[in-house]
């Protein structure tokens, strides 16, 4: 077997820290390990397989041919590195925003459209968390159906604003429960005993900005333009692994029993749909998992004929909302 040479880029963060937790319990081919950060972390030590590394500056690195650069440490940094880095002919799997919808640059979920992976020059990029987790949970559905529109709520965990915000939200509540002034800096409201609107940025259509990644990167992924979504996104009080509401309708009838075996032999996906021990999705249960769970699969009567649906599904953010999405498709390019 070969064995590459693969770079994390933001390794200190959680994502990066996800990042090598995969590669090890997924037995990547790793031949050399460069963890790459700022130079507020180089020198510090991480490890890897039982073996200590040291962090190295990432503006002093130099990209070989063939390296696998797994990136998340925020698009601005990406973009400073990108050009270096395709020229030198390394591979970058890219987890920031910033060219999700560039163009030429494949979106990938490996169990949705594997095959965009080899259309690559040099750049993939990684999802959104949220389209990550809804696209592997939903695409199954898809394949017995066509989608004609989507309604997603989403309940998004502290992990999707990174460590810091994890951190806060258990400061937090320890605050509160202690009669303590709260502390507010990762994050721009209270999340301990508290929902908010996710605060990326309103756009132009009133949305924000996660909200039209949701969309955007959905249709981009299934490879249909005209599936019609609307997302609200919203910020809660769970420590790791998002959730979505998902309500469906489908250009044909399709039953629940077609939808719970669809999910059952889905990739990517487990069916937790236990109704009479009111047993579904949690973060709780998806927190750590690989397989995004779905279950509360019922129709809904308000579409004519059938062809409604709703569903509820919970995905770990940090594994595959953003880390494993992209060892996976790590995995799918080595094939090769």
């Amino acid at each position: 077997m070969s064995h590459y040479r693969v770079s994390v880029v933001g390794v200190t963060g959680a994502v990066g820290q996800v990042m090598l937790e995969c590669l090890e319990t997924r037995n990547f081919p790793v031949g050399e390990l460069i963890p790459l950060a700022s130079s507020r972390s180089a020198g510090k030590k991480i490890t890897f397989k039982g073996t200590e590394y040291t962090i190295q500056d990432l503006a002093e690195h130099t990209f070989l041919k063939g390296e696998i650069v797994l990136s998340s440490a925020g698009a601005k940094i990406t973009r400073s590195f990108r050009e270096k880095a395709i020229q030198a002919g390394a591979v970058i799997i890219d987890n920031t925003s910033a060219f999700r919808m560039e163009e030429g640059v494949p979106l990938v979920v490996p169990e949705v459209n594997e095959e965009e992976i080899f259309k690559h020059a040099g750049l993939i990029a990684n999802p959104n968390c949220c389209a990550a987790i809804l696209t592997v949970a939903i695409w199954p559905l898809y394949k017995l159906s066509r989608i004609r529109r989507m309604v997603v709520s989403t309940y998004q965990s502290a992990s999707g604003a990174g460590a810091a915000a994890m951190h806060e939200l258990e400061l937090q509540t320890r605050e509160i429960l202690e009669g303590k002034p709260l502390t507010k800096k990762a994050l721009p409201h209270q999340l301990a005993f508290n929902v908010y609107s996710h605060n990326a940025a309103i756009e132009a259509n009133g949305y924000n900005g996660e909200e039209n990644k949701v969309v955007a990167e959905t249709q981009k992924i299934f490879g249909d333009p005209d599936l019609r979504i609307s997302a609200t996104c919203i910020r809660v009080p769970v420590m790791r692994a998002h959730s979505e509401s998902v309500n469906i309708e489908f250009e044909r009838p399709v039953s629940v029993e077609e939808a719970r075996q669809a999910i059952r032999t889905g990739s990517g996906v487990s069916l937790v749909d236990e109704s009479e021990k009111n047993l579904f999705p949690m973060p709780i249960e998806a927190s750590g998992r690989d397989d995004v769970l779905v279950g509360r699969i019922r129709i809904d009567p308000s579409i004519p004929d059938g062809r409604g649906m709703d569903v509820f599904i919970s995905g770990d953010q940090l594994r595959k909302g953003a880390a494993l999405n992209a060892v996976q498709i790590a995995e799918v390019l080595i094939k090769k």
